[in-house]
């Protein structure tokens, strides 16, 4: 799989190494920074929810220590404009309060796209809904 960056194409790395996970956690930072450079407003609405799905820095930060975990979810991070406008829920579940990246939301929504999932967290203080993690299944060849 290739994906483009400042126009350079780069390789995502499939393996399980700890250069591996590192490559795809920069991957996935720099992506973010290409995505938020072409999406000011850092928000996509959801054609499910009917509302406005927001990229705060805590998504970037839960998702790259995530999904860079393994190469599936890693590819499906490169997808974000279309799994943020067309995910659908599946579930709702109360967020974890003592767990220090969680205690901020209320609940936690999972949303699908195909094998895609894509959570959540509806914010207490301002009911904003943020983008939380994504992930795919991972597949053992």
């Amino acid at each position: 799989m290739h994906y483009y960056i400042d126009n350079k194409m780069k390789d995502i790395p499939k393996g399980r190494s700890k250069e591996d996970i590192k490559s795809r956690e920069q991957i996935i930072k720099d992506f973010y920074a290409q995505w938020i450079a072409e999406n000011p407003t850092k928000q996509i609405m959801n054609i499910f929810l009917k509302k406005h799905i927001k990229v705060k820095f805590l998504s970037i930060n839960e998702t790259y220590e995530k999904a860079s975990r393994n190469y599936e979810s890693t590819v499906a991070v490169l997808r974000l404009s279309d799994i943020l406008q067309n995910a659908i829920l599946v579930d709702e579940k109360p967020a974890k309060r003592n767990t220090r990246n969680q205690k901020q939301f209320e609940k936690l929504l999972i949303l699908k796209l195909g094998n895609i999932k894509l959570t959540v967290g509806l914010q207490r203080s301002n009911k904003d809904l943020v983008q939380y993690c994504i992930s795919a299944p991972q597949h053992d060849k």
